[in-house]
C-alpha cells in the first residue's frame, strides 16, 4: 500500500512519524514538500526578536526519513483526487491513501501599500528578515495588524505586540513610541475569556492600544496610514501585518474546496472523494489554523489508516483539543488550552503566565523534533 503525503508541516510529520511505527518498511509512505525544512512558528518570532538564529531552528526534511518513509522534495502542480494520482516537479506519484496538508499559503502582495510600505511576520522569510528591520529602528509608532480571516494561530498577533513591547523597552525605545494592535476578533482569543482577559490587562499595563474588530485592508506608505476596514485609520512608522491566508491554488484548481477550503468530516478528516483525507490548515473543519491542530487531526487519519491496513472498523475521531503557548514578554508564558467540538460552543482555559512554563515550552518543541528527526533540540540556542 502506498500513502502519499502532501505537506510536511505539523500534520504531515506526525502522520508520517505514526504509520512508521506502526508498519516500519510494510507500507510506502511518500511525503513531498517543496520547503528544504520546517519551522516551529513560535521559532519565528525567537529569530525576529534576536533570541536565536535561523539555522538553529531549521530542522531539514532529509532528517525525518525513517523506515517505511521517503521525502520527496517537489512542488505540487496537480491533483487528481478521483484516481488518488499527484503530479509533481519531481515526477507523478499514485497513492491507494492520498492526504492533503498542504497548509495556507500565504498573499502580502493582495494588500495594498503592504509590500511596498510595512512588513509581515508569518512567512519564514518575512519574520528572518524583521530581525534586522526591528534592530534598526529608532522608535516610532508600531501597528501590528491582521489583514484578513481566517488566519493562522489567533494568539500570535497578542503575542508579537507584547514581545514588541518588550523589545522597545529593552533598547530604551519604548517610552517614546507607540504600540497598536489591531484584529478582527472582538476578543484576543475568544474561546477562553481568561486567557482574553490576561492580554487585555497586559495590553492595558504596558500602554499598548488594542483596536478590536477591524482589519487593515491597505497600507498607503506615502502618508504612513493603515486603513482599516471600520473607515479609520492609523498612523504608523512600523507595521507588521498578518498577511491574507488562501488555500494552495493547486487544491483549488483540483476540485477540493468549498467556499476557499477543504471540507472533511469534522471526526474523520475525510473529504468527500474515497480514499482522500485532509488535514490542517487547508481544511475547513472548524478549528483555528495552528500546527497542533494539524498534529492532532493526523493523529485521527494514522489510526483510520492502520485500521484500514489491518482491516479493522477505524473508530478514532478528532476531538478538536489543542493546546498553545504565548509569550507574555520578560520571559513569562502562558499554556492556552482550547476544545473545539462540532456543534458545541468552543470552550477554553489558560495556564500562567509565569516564568516556569518555558520548560513545558521547550518540552513541547524537543519532543516533536525527537519524534518526527530524530535528534535532540532546544528550541532558544542559549
Amino acid at each position: 500500500m502506498r500513502i502519499v503525503i502532501l505537506g510536511a508541516g505539523f500534520g504531515g510529520l506526525e502522520l508520517s512519524t505514526r504509520l512508521s511505527e506502526e508498519f516500519g518498511d510494510g507500507v510506502d509512505v511518500v511525503l513531498i514538500d517543496k520547503g528544504e525544512g520546517f519551522v516551529f512558528g513560535f521559532s519565528k518570532l525567537d529569530v525576529m526578536f534576536g533570541f536565536t538564529d535561523a539555522e538553529h531552528v531549521l530542522h531539514r526534511f532529509e532528517d525525518a526519513v525513517k523506515p517505511g518513509v521517503r521525502f520527496v522534495r517537489a512542488v505540487v502542480t496537480a491533483i487528481d483526487p478521483i484516481a488518488k494520482v499527484v503530479t509533481t516537479d519531481a515526477g507523478t506519484f499514485d497513492a491507494d491513501i492520498l492526504v492533503v496538508a498542504l497548509g495556507a499559503d500565504l498573499h502580502p502582495e493582495m494588500t495594498p501599500g503592504l509590500l511596498e510600505g510595512g512588513h509581515e511576520f508569518y512567512t519564514v522569510p518575512g519574520a528572518f528578515a524583521l530581525r534586522d528591520v526591528l534592530h534598526e529602528f529608532e522608535g516610532g509608532r508600531v501597528l501590528v495588524g491582521v489583514t484578513s480571516t481566517p488566519f493562522k494561530c489567533p494568539p500570535a498577533p497578542s503575542e508579537t505586540t507584547l514581545l514588541v513591547n518588550d523589545f522597545l523597552q529593552e533598547r530604551g525605545l519604548r517610552e517614546h513610541s507607540e504600540v497598536s494592535l489591531v484584529m478582527p476578533l472582538p476578543l484576543p482569543i475568544p474561546p477562553s475569556p481568561q486567557a482574553s482577559e490576561a492580554i487585555l490587562a497586559a495590553f492595558e499595563h504596558r500602554g499598548i492600544t488594542w483596536r478590536p474588530n477591524s482589519l487593515v485592508r491597505a497600507l498607503d506608505p506615502a502618508r504612513k496610514v493603515a486603513v482599516l476596514s471600520d473607515g479609520g485609520e492609523l498612523p504608523y512608522d512600523l507595521f507588521l501585518g498578518v498577511p491574507i491566508h488562501r488555500a494552495p491554488t493547486v487544491v483549488v484548481d483540483a476540485g477540493l474546496t468549498e467556499d476557499g477550503w477543504i471540507p472533511v468530516d469534522p471526526l474523520t478528516l475525510q473529504t468527500r472523494f474515497p480514499g482522500v483525507y485532509a488535514v490542517g490548515d487547508v481544511t475547513s473543519v472548524g478549528t483555528p489554523k495552528a500546527g497542533v491542530f494539524a498534529e492532532g487531526q493526523a493523529s485521527v487519519v494514522a489510526s483510520a489508516i492502520i485500521a484500514t491496513v489491518h482491516n479493522a472498523e477505524p473508530d478514532a475521531a478528532y476531538d478538536g483539543h489543542g493546546i498553545c503557548y504565548m509569550e507574555f514578554g520578560g520571559q513569562q508564558i502562558a499554556k492556552i488550552d482550547v476544545t473545539f467540538q462540532s456543534g458545541s460552543r468552543p470552550v477554553g482555559w489558560m495556564e500562567g503566565p509565569d516564568i516556569e512554563l518555558a520548560a513545558d515550552k521547550s518540552t513541547f518543541g524537543s519532543d516533536r523534533i525527537q519524534r518526527w528527526f530524530g535528534r535532540t533540540w532546544t528550541g532558544v540556542d542559549v
